[in-house]
Protein backbone atom coordinates (compact mmCIF):
# COMPACT_ATOMS: atom_id res chain seq x y z
CA UNK A 1 0.00 0.00 0.00
CA UNK A 2 1.27 3.73 -1.13
CA UNK A 3 2.80 5.63 1.91
CA UNK A 4 1.06 9.04 1.87
CA UNK A 5 3.86 11.82 2.30
CA UNK A 6 2.80 15.05 3.24
CA UNK A 7 5.41 18.30 2.15
CA UNK A 8 4.17 21.17 4.42
CA UNK A 9 5.17 24.78 4.99
CA UNK A 10 5.16 25.33 1.98
CA UNK A 11 4.11 28.80 1.82
CA UNK A 12 5.28 30.19 -1.24
CA UNK A 13 4.05 26.82 -3.43
CA UNK A 14 7.99 26.37 -4.23
CA UNK A 15 8.58 22.82 -2.93
CA UNK A 16 7.43 20.63 -6.27
CA UNK A 17 9.52 22.55 -8.66
CA UNK A 18 12.95 22.76 -6.68
CA UNK A 19 13.41 19.14 -6.57
CA UNK A 20 11.78 15.68 -8.56
CA UNK A 21 9.98 14.49 -6.08
CA UNK A 22 8.88 11.52 -8.44
CA UNK A 23 11.37 9.64 -7.20
CA UNK A 24 9.22 8.42 -4.70
CA UNK A 25 6.49 7.12 -6.62
CA UNK A 26 7.73 3.66 -5.65
CA UNK A 27 7.58 4.25 -1.81
CA UNK A 28 3.92 6.85 -2.21
CA UNK A 29 2.30 9.47 -2.59
CA UNK A 30 3.26 13.12 -1.87
CA UNK A 31 0.69 16.04 -1.26
CA UNK A 32 2.29 19.55 -1.05
CA UNK A 33 0.17 21.54 1.51
CA UNK A 34 0.47 25.29 1.54
CA UNK A 35 -1.53 26.42 4.37
CA UNK A 36 -0.44 28.54 7.14
CA UNK A 37 -0.15 26.52 10.95
CA UNK A 38 -3.43 26.34 12.83
CA UNK A 39 -4.60 25.00 16.19
CA UNK A 40 -4.26 21.30 16.69
CA UNK A 41 -7.41 19.95 15.91
CA UNK A 42 -7.38 21.77 12.30
CA UNK A 43 -4.05 20.71 12.12
CA UNK A 44 -4.73 16.91 12.90
CA UNK A 45 -7.80 17.14 10.41
CA UNK A 46 -5.27 18.20 7.83
CA UNK A 47 -2.62 15.71 8.38
CA UNK A 48 -4.43 12.81 9.90
CA UNK A 49 -4.02 10.94 6.46
CA UNK A 50 -0.31 11.35 6.66
CA UNK A 51 2.29 8.55 7.23
CA UNK A 52 5.61 11.16 6.66
CA UNK A 53 5.76 14.81 6.89
CA UNK A 54 7.97 16.76 5.67
CA UNK A 55 8.44 19.99 7.85
CA UNK A 56 10.23 23.56 7.38
CA UNK A 57 12.49 24.67 10.57
CA UNK A 58 9.85 26.31 13.41
CA UNK A 59 7.15 27.13 11.07
CA UNK A 60 4.10 24.59 12.31
CA UNK A 61 4.27 23.37 16.03
CA UNK A 62 4.37 19.41 16.55
CA UNK A 63 3.75 19.64 20.28
CA UNK A 64 2.70 16.18 22.37
CA UNK A 65 -0.71 16.63 22.15
CA UNK A 66 -0.88 17.06 18.32
CA UNK A 67 1.90 14.20 17.35
CA UNK A 68 -0.95 12.14 19.90
CA UNK A 69 -3.69 13.08 17.07
CA UNK A 70 -1.68 11.85 14.37
CA UNK A 71 -1.91 7.95 14.84
CA UNK A 72 -0.77 7.34 11.77
CA UNK A 73 2.08 9.44 11.70
CA UNK A 74 5.67 7.15 11.56
CA UNK A 75 8.06 10.24 10.12
CA UNK A 76 8.79 13.31 10.41
CA UNK A 77 11.40 15.02 8.12
CA UNK A 78 12.92 18.73 9.08
CA UNK A 79 14.66 21.03 6.87
CA UNK A 80 17.74 21.76 9.32
CA UNK A 81 19.42 19.03 11.99
CA UNK A 82 17.61 21.60 15.04
CA UNK A 83 14.45 22.98 15.49
CA UNK A 84 12.56 23.71 18.64
CA UNK A 85 9.52 23.50 17.31
CA UNK A 86 9.29 19.57 17.01
CA UNK A 87 8.41 17.80 20.62
CA UNK A 88 11.10 15.15 20.13
CA UNK A 89 10.79 13.19 23.21
CA UNK A 90 7.37 12.49 22.70
CA UNK A 91 8.16 11.74 19.24
CA UNK A 92 10.15 9.25 20.25
CA UNK A 93 7.73 7.83 22.82
CA UNK A 94 5.25 7.13 20.58
CA UNK A 95 7.95 5.71 18.24
CA UNK A 96 7.78 8.34 15.68
CA UNK A 97 11.11 8.94 13.88
CA UNK A 98 12.54 12.46 13.41
CA UNK A 99 15.34 12.80 10.56
CA UNK A 100 17.28 16.50 9.20
CA UNK A 101 19.05 17.51 6.68
CA UNK A 102 21.70 19.95 6.03
CA UNK A 103 21.61 23.45 5.42
CA UNK A 104 23.52 25.87 3.41
CA UNK A 105 25.72 27.97 5.61
CA UNK A 106 25.72 31.35 4.24
CA UNK A 107 22.14 32.07 3.34
CA UNK A 108 21.38 33.38 6.78
CA UNK A 109 24.65 35.99 6.98
CA UNK A 110 24.11 37.12 3.21
CA UNK A 111 20.52 37.89 4.02
CA UNK A 112 22.16 39.67 7.67
CA UNK A 113 24.55 41.64 5.40
CA UNK A 114 21.77 42.79 3.20
CA UNK A 115 19.66 44.05 5.46
CA UNK A 116 22.42 45.84 7.71
CA UNK A 117 23.25 48.02 3.96
CA UNK A 118 19.78 47.99 3.36
CA UNK A 119 18.91 49.91 6.59
CA UNK A 120 22.25 51.65 7.00
CA UNK A 121 21.88 53.54 3.05
CA UNK A 122 17.73 53.99 3.63
CA UNK A 123 18.21 52.23 0.06
CA UNK A 124 14.26 50.74 0.08
CA UNK A 125 12.51 54.53 1.17
CA UNK A 126 15.57 55.52 -1.59
CA UNK A 127 14.19 52.74 -4.32
CA UNK A 128 10.17 53.51 -3.91
CA UNK A 129 10.53 57.19 -3.80
CA UNK A 130 12.62 56.55 -7.24
CA UNK A 131 9.71 54.58 -8.35
CA UNK A 132 6.98 57.09 -7.52
CA UNK A 133 9.19 59.92 -9.82
CA UNK A 134 11.50 61.63 -6.98
CA UNK A 135 14.85 61.99 -6.92
CA UNK A 136 17.71 61.70 -3.45
CA UNK A 137 15.44 61.45 -0.68
CA UNK A 138 17.45 62.00 2.14
CA UNK A 139 21.45 60.84 3.35
CA UNK A 140 22.51 57.35 3.54
CA UNK A 141 24.80 56.49 6.44
CA UNK A 142 28.53 54.78 6.99
CA UNK A 143 29.68 51.84 7.99
CA UNK A 144 33.67 51.81 7.89
CA UNK A 145 35.46 53.03 10.68
CA UNK A 146 31.70 52.08 12.97
CA UNK A 147 31.52 49.49 15.25
CA UNK A 148 29.60 46.24 14.60
CA UNK A 149 28.52 44.52 17.86
CA UNK A 150 27.32 40.34 17.56
CA UNK A 151 25.45 38.98 20.16
CA UNK A 152 26.58 35.08 19.46
CA UNK A 153 29.75 34.49 17.65
CA UNK A 154 28.87 30.86 16.02
CA UNK A 155 29.20 30.14 12.66
CA UNK A 156 26.77 32.75 11.42
CA UNK A 157 27.76 35.51 13.97
CA UNK A 158 31.35 34.41 12.51
CA UNK A 159 30.67 35.19 9.16
CA UNK A 160 28.56 38.40 9.54
CA UNK A 161 31.87 39.43 11.82
CA UNK A 162 34.03 38.53 8.74
CA UNK A 163 31.42 41.16 6.50
CA UNK A 164 32.16 43.76 9.16
CA UNK A 165 36.03 43.06 8.73
CA UNK A 166 35.76 43.54 5.16
CA UNK A 167 33.90 46.76 5.40
CA UNK A 168 36.53 48.36 7.71
CA UNK A 169 34.26 48.38 11.26
CA UNK A 170 35.57 47.47 14.14
CA UNK A 171 33.80 44.33 15.48
CA UNK A 172 33.17 43.47 18.97
CA UNK A 173 31.15 40.44 20.21
CA UNK A 174 29.45 38.79 23.38
CA UNK A 175 27.50 36.05 25.11
CA UNK A 176 27.70 33.90 27.60
CA UNK A 177 29.73 31.23 26.47
CA UNK A 178 32.36 33.56 24.59
CA UNK A 179 35.89 33.44 25.52
CA UNK A 180 38.52 36.56 24.74
CA UNK A 181 40.52 33.80 22.97
CA UNK A 182 37.80 32.45 20.71
CA UNK A 183 36.98 35.95 19.82
CA UNK A 184 40.50 37.01 18.80
CA UNK A 185 40.84 33.82 17.11
CA UNK A 186 38.58 35.11 14.50
CA UNK A 187 40.38 38.90 14.75
CA UNK A 188 37.04 40.21 16.91
CA UNK A 189 36.85 42.32 20.29
CA UNK A 190 35.44 40.64 23.43
CA UNK A 191 33.55 43.10 25.35
CA UNK A 192 31.11 42.69 28.67
CA UNK A 193 26.98 42.46 27.79
CA UNK A 194 26.86 46.50 28.67
CA UNK A 195 29.93 47.46 26.65
CA UNK A 196 28.52 45.22 23.55
CA UNK A 197 25.15 47.28 23.64
CA UNK A 198 27.09 50.49 24.37
CA UNK A 199 29.42 50.52 21.79
CA UNK A 200 27.61 49.34 19.14
CA UNK A 201 26.91 51.51 15.63
CA UNK A 202 25.09 48.19 14.59
CA UNK A 203 23.88 45.03 16.61
CA UNK A 204 23.41 41.75 15.30
CA UNK A 205 21.71 39.21 16.78
CA UNK A 206 22.89 35.95 16.64
CA UNK A 207 22.30 33.48 19.40
CA UNK A 208 20.37 30.42 19.05
CA UNK A 209 17.02 30.56 20.86
CA UNK A 210 16.51 28.75 24.45
CA UNK A 211 15.35 29.78 27.88
CA UNK A 212 18.75 31.10 29.07
CA UNK A 213 18.20 33.76 25.84
CA UNK A 214 14.51 34.19 25.14
CA UNK A 215 14.19 37.70 26.18
CA UNK A 216 18.24 38.70 26.59
CA UNK A 217 17.92 41.61 24.50
CA UNK A 218 15.17 44.02 27.64
CA UNK A 219 14.27 47.18 27.95
CA UNK A 220 17.77 47.68 30.00
CA UNK A 221 19.98 46.49 26.83
CA UNK A 222 17.81 48.88 24.45
CA UNK A 223 18.92 51.94 27.04
CA UNK A 224 22.46 50.73 26.88
CA UNK A 225 22.00 51.20 22.87
CA UNK A 226 22.70 54.47 21.28
CA UNK A 227 20.25 56.90 19.63
CA UNK A 228 21.87 56.71 16.52
CA UNK A 229 22.10 52.49 16.56
CA UNK A 230 20.36 50.11 14.33
CA UNK A 231 19.53 46.87 15.96
CA UNK A 232 19.28 43.67 13.57
CA UNK A 233 17.91 40.27 14.30
CA UNK A 234 18.00 37.24 11.84
CA UNK A 235 18.19 34.75 14.93
CA UNK A 236 14.95 34.30 16.33
CA UNK A 237 12.26 36.80 17.34
CA UNK A 238 11.82 36.13 21.13
CA UNK A 239 15.35 36.58 21.50
CA UNK A 240 14.40 40.42 21.33
CA UNK A 241 11.52 41.35 24.32
CA UNK A 242 9.43 42.74 21.19
CA UNK A 243 7.30 45.21 23.45
CA UNK A 244 10.44 46.76 24.53
CA UNK A 245 11.52 47.46 21.26
CA UNK A 246 8.44 48.74 19.66
CA UNK A 247 8.61 51.68 22.54
CA UNK A 248 12.36 51.88 22.18
CA UNK A 249 11.42 52.44 17.91
CA UNK A 250 8.52 54.33 18.82
CA UNK A 251 10.39 57.05 21.01
CA UNK A 252 13.23 57.10 18.75
CA UNK A 253 15.74 55.51 21.32
CA UNK A 254 16.65 53.84 18.32
CA UNK A 255 17.78 55.11 15.05
CA UNK A 256 16.17 51.74 13.65
CA UNK A 257 16.18 48.34 13.38
CA UNK A 258 15.84 45.55 10.82
CA UNK A 259 14.09 42.57 11.18
CA UNK A 260 13.25 39.27 9.65
CA UNK A 261 12.06 37.64 12.60
CA UNK A 262 9.16 38.10 15.22
CA UNK A 263 7.30 36.21 17.73
CA UNK A 264 4.51 35.16 16.10
CA UNK A 265 4.74 34.17 12.20
CA UNK A 266 3.31 35.37 9.87
CA UNK A 267 3.50 38.64 11.47
CA UNK A 268 -0.27 40.05 12.28
CA UNK A 269 -1.73 41.95 9.60
CA UNK A 270 -1.60 45.20 12.18
CA UNK A 271 1.68 44.74 14.11
CA UNK A 272 3.41 47.79 14.55
CA UNK A 273 6.90 46.29 12.53
CA UNK A 274 4.71 47.02 9.45
CA UNK A 275 3.96 50.39 10.00
CA UNK A 276 7.07 51.91 12.11
CA UNK A 277 8.84 54.31 9.87
CA UNK A 278 12.45 53.22 11.54
CA UNK A 279 11.82 49.32 10.65
CA UNK A 280 13.03 47.42 7.68
CA UNK A 281 11.21 43.97 8.21
CA UNK A 282 11.57 40.89 5.78
CA UNK A 283 8.88 38.08 6.43
CA UNK A 284 11.85 35.44 7.98
CA UNK A 285 13.47 35.07 4.84
CA UNK A 286 16.88 34.49 6.24
CA UNK A 287 17.08 30.93 5.17
CA UNK A 288 14.39 30.96 2.06
CA UNK A 289 17.22 30.71 -0.42
CA UNK A 290 17.31 28.52 -3.74
CA UNK A 291 20.64 26.35 -2.93
CA UNK A 292 19.22 26.06 1.04
CA UNK A 293 15.73 25.17 0.06
CA UNK A 294 17.49 22.96 -2.74
CA UNK A 295 19.75 20.73 -0.15
CA UNK A 296 16.39 20.94 2.62
CA UNK A 297 13.91 18.81 -0.16
CA UNK A 298 16.56 16.82 -1.80
CA UNK A 299 17.83 15.44 1.22
CA UNK A 300 14.45 14.97 2.29
CA UNK A 301 13.85 12.87 -0.04
CA UNK A 302 16.91 10.75 0.94
CA UNK A 303 15.46 10.42 4.50
CA UNK A 304 12.07 9.18 3.65
CA UNK A 305 14.02 6.65 0.71
CA UNK A 306 16.33 5.47 3.81
CA UNK A 307 13.50 5.28 6.21
CA UNK A 308 11.64 2.86 3.60
CA UNK A 309 14.53 0.87 3.65
CA UNK A 310 14.70 -0.07 7.08
CA UNK A 311 17.94 2.14 7.43
CA UNK A 312 16.74 5.84 8.47
CA UNK A 313 19.56 8.43 8.47
CA UNK A 314 20.57 12.05 10.05
CA UNK A 315 17.92 11.12 13.11
CA UNK A 316 17.68 13.87 15.23
CA UNK A 317 17.43 12.74 19.42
Amino acid sequence: MAVQIAVIDDWQDVASGVVDWSVLESIGQVSFIHDYPADNAVLAERLGAFEVICVMRERTRFDEDLLRRLPKLKLLVTGGMRNAALDLKAAATLGIQVSGTDSYKHAAPELTWALIMAATRNLVAEANALRAGQWQQGLGGDLHGKTLAILGLGSIGQRVAQFGQVFGMRVIAWSENLTAERAAEVGVTYVSKQELFEQADVLSVHLVLSDRSRGIVDAQALDWMKPSALLVNTARGPIVDEAALIKALQKNRLAGAALDVFDQEPLPALHPFRTLPNVLATPHVGYVSRQNYHQFFAQMIEDIQAWAAGAPVRLLS
